[in-house]
Protein backbone atom coordinates (compact mmCIF):
# COMPACT_ATOMS: atom_id res chain seq x y z
CA UNK A 1 0.00 0.00 0.00
CA UNK A 2 2.81 2.20 0.97
CA UNK A 3 4.55 2.00 -2.93
CA UNK A 4 1.30 2.37 -4.30
CA UNK A 5 0.64 5.76 -2.49
CA UNK A 6 4.14 6.27 -3.30
CA UNK A 7 3.90 6.07 -7.11
CA UNK A 8 0.53 7.73 -6.86
CA UNK A 9 1.99 10.84 -5.23
CA UNK A 10 4.86 10.79 -7.76
CA UNK A 11 2.60 10.37 -10.73
CA UNK A 12 0.11 13.18 -9.65
CA UNK A 13 3.52 15.23 -8.69
CA UNK A 14 4.58 14.93 -12.32
CA UNK A 15 1.30 15.55 -13.46
CA UNK A 16 1.01 19.15 -11.58
CA UNK A 17 4.31 19.65 -12.50
CA UNK A 18 3.26 19.70 -16.20
CA UNK A 19 -0.09 21.23 -15.76
CA UNK A 20 2.48 24.32 -14.41
CA UNK A 21 4.13 24.32 -17.28
CA UNK A 22 1.38 24.62 -19.92
CA UNK A 23 -0.02 27.56 -17.52
CA UNK A 24 3.74 29.01 -17.91
CA UNK A 25 4.53 28.21 -21.75
CA UNK A 26 1.00 29.88 -22.81
CA UNK A 27 1.99 33.89 -23.29
CA UNK A 28 5.55 32.32 -24.80
CA UNK A 29 3.69 30.16 -27.07
CA UNK A 30 1.60 33.11 -27.95
CA UNK A 31 4.00 35.54 -28.59
CA UNK A 32 6.38 33.26 -30.13
CA UNK A 33 3.75 33.17 -33.00
CA UNK A 34 3.26 36.39 -33.06
CA UNK A 35 7.71 36.89 -33.41
CA UNK A 36 6.97 34.16 -35.87
CA UNK A 37 4.69 35.85 -38.20
CA UNK A 38 6.49 39.15 -38.22
CA UNK A 39 9.93 37.60 -38.67
CA UNK A 40 9.18 35.25 -41.38
CA UNK A 41 8.36 38.59 -43.15
CA UNK A 42 11.34 40.41 -42.50
CA UNK A 43 10.52 42.55 -39.72
CA UNK A 44 12.10 41.75 -36.19
CA UNK A 45 10.32 41.95 -33.65
CA UNK A 46 12.45 42.88 -30.14
CA UNK A 47 8.95 45.24 -29.07
CA UNK A 48 7.32 42.02 -28.29
CA UNK A 49 7.78 42.51 -24.45
CA UNK A 50 6.38 46.09 -24.88
CA UNK A 51 3.16 45.12 -26.55
CA UNK A 52 2.87 41.81 -23.98
CA UNK A 53 3.15 44.54 -21.30
CA UNK A 54 0.77 47.34 -22.89
CA UNK A 55 -2.12 44.64 -23.27
CA UNK A 56 -1.35 43.41 -19.66
CA UNK A 57 -2.18 46.88 -17.85
CA UNK A 58 -4.65 47.84 -20.55
CA UNK A 59 -6.79 44.40 -20.32
CA UNK A 60 -6.29 44.32 -16.27
CA UNK A 61 -8.11 48.02 -16.36
CA UNK A 62 -10.21 47.22 -18.82
CA UNK A 63 -11.16 44.17 -16.59
CA UNK A 64 -11.55 46.33 -13.35
CA UNK A 65 -13.97 49.44 -14.75
CA UNK A 66 -16.14 46.72 -16.83
CA UNK A 67 -15.99 43.39 -15.35
CA UNK A 68 -15.50 41.96 -18.48
CA UNK A 69 -12.99 40.18 -19.50
CA UNK A 70 -13.78 39.47 -23.27
CA UNK A 71 -14.00 43.78 -23.55
CA UNK A 72 -10.53 43.46 -21.52
CA UNK A 73 -9.33 41.17 -24.39
CA UNK A 74 -10.55 43.58 -27.30
CA UNK A 75 -9.36 46.53 -25.22
CA UNK A 76 -5.74 44.60 -24.90
CA UNK A 77 -5.34 43.84 -28.68
CA UNK A 78 -6.62 47.09 -29.79
CA UNK A 79 -3.74 48.30 -27.97
CA UNK A 80 -1.13 46.12 -28.94
CA UNK A 81 -2.19 46.20 -32.48
CA UNK A 82 -1.70 49.88 -32.09
CA UNK A 83 1.68 49.41 -31.22
CA UNK A 84 2.52 47.00 -33.49
CA UNK A 85 1.39 49.59 -36.53
CA UNK A 86 3.70 52.03 -34.92
CA UNK A 87 6.47 49.53 -35.04
CA UNK A 88 5.40 48.87 -38.96
CA UNK A 89 5.14 52.52 -39.53
CA UNK A 90 8.58 53.34 -38.36
CA UNK A 91 10.30 50.39 -39.78
CA UNK A 92 8.21 49.43 -42.97
CA UNK A 93 7.01 52.79 -44.14
CA UNK A 94 10.27 54.92 -42.70
CA UNK A 95 12.89 52.14 -43.18
CA UNK A 96 13.86 52.70 -39.43
CA UNK A 97 16.06 50.31 -37.56
CA UNK A 98 13.83 47.52 -36.23
CA UNK A 99 15.95 46.52 -33.17
CA UNK A 100 16.03 50.40 -32.04
CA UNK A 101 12.10 50.57 -33.05
CA UNK A 102 11.49 47.69 -31.08
CA UNK A 103 13.77 48.43 -27.80
CA UNK A 104 12.47 52.02 -27.81
CA UNK A 105 8.43 50.47 -27.48
CA UNK A 106 10.08 48.38 -24.53
CA UNK A 107 11.23 51.33 -22.82
CA UNK A 108 8.38 53.54 -23.54
CA UNK A 109 5.73 51.09 -22.42
CA UNK A 110 7.62 50.00 -19.25
CA UNK A 111 7.63 53.24 -18.20
CA UNK A 112 4.04 54.81 -19.67
CA UNK A 113 2.43 51.66 -18.11
CA UNK A 114 3.96 52.53 -14.50
CA UNK A 115 2.66 56.45 -14.71
CA UNK A 116 -0.41 55.82 -15.77
CA UNK A 117 -0.93 53.06 -12.65
CA UNK A 118 -0.02 55.56 -10.13
CA UNK A 119 -1.95 58.04 -11.37
CA UNK A 120 -5.18 56.44 -12.00
CA UNK A 121 -4.90 53.97 -9.50
CA UNK A 122 -2.35 55.28 -7.21
CA UNK A 123 -1.23 52.00 -5.49
CA UNK A 124 2.18 51.84 -6.97
CA UNK A 125 1.51 51.25 -10.39
CA UNK A 126 -0.44 48.15 -9.98
CA UNK A 127 -4.09 47.74 -10.86
CA UNK A 128 -6.93 46.87 -7.79
CA UNK A 129 -7.04 43.07 -7.62
CA UNK A 130 -10.18 41.68 -9.65
CA UNK A 131 -12.57 39.62 -8.69
CA UNK A 132 -13.50 36.17 -10.55
CA UNK A 133 -16.00 37.94 -13.03
CA UNK A 134 -13.84 40.13 -14.12
CA UNK A 135 -11.09 36.90 -15.31
CA UNK A 136 -10.92 34.19 -17.45
CA UNK A 137 -11.72 31.27 -15.21
CA UNK A 138 -10.95 28.08 -15.59
CA UNK A 139 -12.94 24.99 -17.46
CA UNK A 140 -13.42 21.83 -16.37
CA UNK A 141 -13.84 19.62 -19.24
CA UNK A 142 -16.85 17.27 -18.98
CA UNK A 143 -16.39 13.78 -17.27
CA UNK A 144 -13.29 15.45 -15.46
CA UNK A 145 -14.90 14.85 -11.93
CA UNK A 146 -16.38 11.05 -13.34
CA UNK A 147 -12.79 10.18 -14.45
CA UNK A 148 -11.15 11.59 -11.63
CA UNK A 149 -11.40 8.18 -9.64
CA UNK A 150 -9.85 5.73 -12.23
CA UNK A 151 -6.23 5.30 -11.59
CA UNK A 152 -3.54 7.28 -13.87
CA UNK A 153 -6.09 8.22 -16.90
CA UNK A 154 -8.24 10.42 -14.07
CA UNK A 155 -5.93 12.25 -12.78
CA UNK A 156 -4.48 12.77 -16.48
CA UNK A 157 -7.56 13.84 -18.12
CA UNK A 158 -8.56 16.23 -14.72
CA UNK A 159 -5.50 17.51 -13.67
CA UNK A 160 -3.86 18.33 -17.13
CA UNK A 161 -6.20 18.31 -20.05
CA UNK A 162 -8.98 19.81 -18.19
CA UNK A 163 -8.91 22.63 -15.84
CA UNK A 164 -7.38 25.36 -18.24
CA UNK A 165 -8.81 28.63 -18.92
CA UNK A 166 -9.89 28.88 -22.98
CA UNK A 167 -6.58 31.26 -23.52
CA UNK A 168 -4.33 28.22 -22.60
CA UNK A 169 -6.54 25.84 -25.34
CA UNK A 170 -6.66 28.62 -27.79
CA UNK A 171 -2.90 29.18 -27.72
CA UNK A 172 -1.79 25.54 -28.16
CA UNK A 173 -4.55 25.14 -30.74
CA UNK A 174 -2.65 27.96 -32.67
CA UNK A 175 0.02 26.40 -33.31
CA UNK A 176 -1.17 23.57 -35.88
CA UNK A 177 -2.94 26.53 -37.24
CA UNK A 178 0.14 28.84 -37.72
CA UNK A 179 1.88 25.59 -39.31
CA UNK A 180 -1.10 25.49 -41.95
CA UNK A 181 -1.24 29.12 -42.63
CA UNK A 182 2.62 29.14 -43.07
CA UNK A 183 3.10 26.49 -45.30
CA UNK A 184 -0.08 25.48 -46.67
CA UNK A 185 -2.02 28.67 -47.93
CA UNK A 186 -0.42 31.20 -50.62
CA UNK A 187 -0.74 34.18 -48.26
CA UNK A 188 1.79 31.71 -46.40
CA UNK A 189 3.80 31.58 -49.21
CA UNK A 190 4.30 35.04 -49.80
CA UNK A 191 5.00 35.40 -46.48
CA UNK A 192 7.91 33.20 -46.34
CA UNK A 193 9.13 34.60 -49.70
CA UNK A 194 9.03 38.65 -48.65
CA UNK A 195 11.58 37.18 -45.99
CA UNK A 196 13.59 35.71 -48.12
CA UNK A 197 14.19 37.80 -51.64
CA UNK A 198 11.58 40.41 -50.98
CA UNK A 199 12.61 42.05 -54.32
CA UNK A 200 11.61 38.69 -55.99
CA UNK A 201 7.70 39.34 -54.38
CA UNK A 202 8.17 42.75 -55.68
CA UNK A 203 9.33 41.72 -59.00
CA UNK A 204 5.87 39.68 -58.97
CA UNK A 205 3.49 42.48 -58.56
CA UNK A 206 2.79 41.86 -55.28
CA UNK A 207 3.13 44.50 -52.52
CA UNK A 208 6.18 44.02 -49.78
CA UNK A 209 4.95 46.69 -47.49
CA UNK A 210 1.39 45.01 -47.38
CA UNK A 211 2.79 41.76 -46.46
CA UNK A 212 5.09 42.61 -44.03
CA UNK A 213 2.29 44.93 -42.33
CA UNK A 214 -0.20 41.97 -42.16
CA UNK A 215 2.26 40.00 -40.15
CA UNK A 216 3.14 42.29 -37.76
CA UNK A 217 -0.82 43.54 -37.12
CA UNK A 218 -0.89 39.47 -36.96
CA UNK A 219 2.08 39.78 -34.23
CA UNK A 220 -0.01 42.50 -32.44
CA UNK A 221 -3.30 40.24 -31.86
CA UNK A 222 -1.52 37.65 -30.68
CA UNK A 223 0.98 40.21 -27.88
CA UNK A 224 -2.46 41.57 -26.90
CA UNK A 225 -4.29 37.81 -26.19
CA UNK A 226 -0.54 37.07 -24.56
CA UNK A 227 -0.82 40.27 -22.67
CA UNK A 228 -4.50 39.12 -21.18
CA UNK A 229 -3.62 35.93 -20.45
CA UNK A 230 -0.82 37.30 -18.09
CA UNK A 231 -2.72 40.06 -16.36
CA UNK A 232 -6.52 38.20 -16.30
CA UNK A 233 -6.36 34.87 -16.62
CA UNK A 234 -2.95 33.71 -14.98
CA UNK A 235 -3.03 36.60 -12.71
CA UNK A 236 -5.48 39.11 -11.09
CA UNK A 237 -4.52 42.77 -11.53
CA UNK A 238 -1.57 44.33 -13.40
CA UNK A 239 1.79 44.77 -11.80
CA UNK A 240 5.16 46.69 -12.27
CA UNK A 241 7.00 44.88 -15.36
CA UNK A 242 4.67 41.76 -15.02
CA UNK A 243 6.09 40.35 -18.34
CA UNK A 244 9.16 39.69 -16.38
CA UNK A 245 11.18 39.41 -19.97
CA UNK A 246 8.42 37.01 -21.40
CA UNK A 247 8.91 38.48 -24.57
CA UNK A 248 12.70 37.91 -24.60
CA UNK A 249 11.87 34.46 -23.81
CA UNK A 250 9.69 33.93 -26.50
CA UNK A 251 12.36 35.21 -29.26
CA UNK A 252 15.07 33.00 -27.85
CA UNK A 253 12.53 30.27 -28.14
CA UNK A 254 11.89 31.43 -31.49
CA UNK A 255 15.51 31.28 -32.55
CA UNK A 256 15.97 28.03 -31.06
CA UNK A 257 12.81 26.21 -32.98
CA UNK A 258 14.63 27.73 -36.12
CA UNK A 259 11.34 29.55 -37.10
CA UNK A 260 9.07 26.47 -37.10
CA UNK A 261 6.25 26.25 -35.51
CA UNK A 262 6.16 22.96 -33.99
CA UNK A 263 9.80 22.87 -32.92
CA UNK A 264 8.99 26.73 -31.02
CA UNK A 265 7.12 25.07 -29.49
CA UNK A 266 8.59 22.81 -28.16
CA UNK A 267 11.17 25.02 -27.50
CA UNK A 268 8.28 27.51 -25.69
CA UNK A 269 7.13 24.35 -23.40
CA UNK A 270 11.07 23.58 -22.38
CA UNK A 271 10.99 26.88 -21.32
CA UNK A 272 7.30 26.46 -19.17
CA UNK A 273 9.09 23.17 -18.12
CA UNK A 274 12.47 25.05 -16.35
CA UNK A 275 10.08 27.58 -14.46
CA UNK A 276 7.94 25.11 -13.75
CA UNK A 277 10.37 22.75 -12.26
CA UNK A 278 12.06 25.52 -10.47
CA UNK A 279 8.81 26.83 -8.30
CA UNK A 280 8.19 22.92 -7.30
CA UNK A 281 12.14 22.37 -5.79
CA UNK A 282 11.92 26.04 -4.16
CA UNK A 283 12.08 25.23 -0.58
CA UNK A 284 12.87 21.54 -1.19
CA UNK A 285 16.38 19.99 0.49
CA UNK A 286 17.37 17.84 -2.07
CA UNK A 287 20.30 14.80 -1.63
CA UNK A 288 23.83 16.41 -1.35
CA UNK A 289 22.91 19.64 -2.66
CA UNK A 290 20.53 20.33 -0.34
CA UNK A 291 18.09 24.31 -0.18
CA UNK A 292 18.58 25.67 -3.20
CA UNK A 293 18.57 29.73 -3.12
CA UNK A 294 14.98 31.21 -4.29
CA UNK A 295 17.38 33.56 -6.48
CA UNK A 296 19.31 30.92 -8.70
CA UNK A 297 16.38 29.36 -8.86
CA UNK A 298 14.05 32.16 -10.54
CA UNK A 299 17.31 32.90 -12.82
CA UNK A 300 17.71 29.61 -14.76
CA UNK A 301 14.79 30.15 -16.83
CA UNK A 302 17.10 33.84 -18.04
CA UNK A 303 20.26 32.04 -17.79
CA UNK A 304 18.76 29.03 -20.25
CA UNK A 305 18.25 31.78 -22.97
CA UNK A 306 21.38 33.33 -22.63
CA UNK A 307 23.13 29.76 -23.01
CA UNK A 308 20.57 28.99 -25.46
CA UNK A 309 21.01 32.00 -27.73
CA UNK A 310 24.84 31.68 -27.22
CA UNK A 311 25.06 28.00 -28.71
CA UNK A 312 22.32 28.33 -31.30
CA UNK A 313 22.36 31.70 -32.35
CA UNK A 314 24.78 30.53 -35.27
CA UNK A 315 23.19 27.53 -36.29
CA UNK A 316 19.61 28.56 -36.83
CA UNK A 317 19.32 30.09 -40.28
CA UNK A 318 16.83 33.37 -39.79
CA UNK A 319 14.84 34.09 -42.90
CA UNK A 320 17.48 36.18 -45.30
CA UNK A 321 15.89 39.38 -45.28
CA UNK A 322 14.84 39.91 -41.70
CA UNK A 323 15.99 42.70 -40.32
CA UNK A 324 16.87 44.72 -43.87
CA UNK A 325 14.39 47.07 -44.75
CA UNK A 326 13.42 46.78 -48.58
CA UNK A 327 13.60 50.01 -50.90
CA UNK A 328 11.99 49.56 -54.34
CA UNK A 329 14.34 50.33 -57.36
CA UNK A 330 13.25 52.90 -59.27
Amino acid sequence: MIEITSMNDMWLTLLLTLDATLRLSTPLVLAAMAGLFSERSGVVDIGLEGKMLAACFASATIAHFTGSPWLALLAAVAVSLGLALVHGFATITHKGDQIVSGVALNILVSGLTIILGLTWFRQGGQTPALTGEGRFVTLDLPGSELLHSVPLLGPLYKELISGHNILVYLAFALVPLVWWVLFRTRFGLRLRAVGENPKAVDTAGISVNALRYKAVMIGGVLCGIAGTYIAIAHNAQFTRDMTAGAGYIALAALIFGKWRPLTVLVACLLFGFLQAFAMRIEGVDLPVIGSIPVQIIEAVPYILTVILLAGFIGKAIPPKAVGRPYVKER
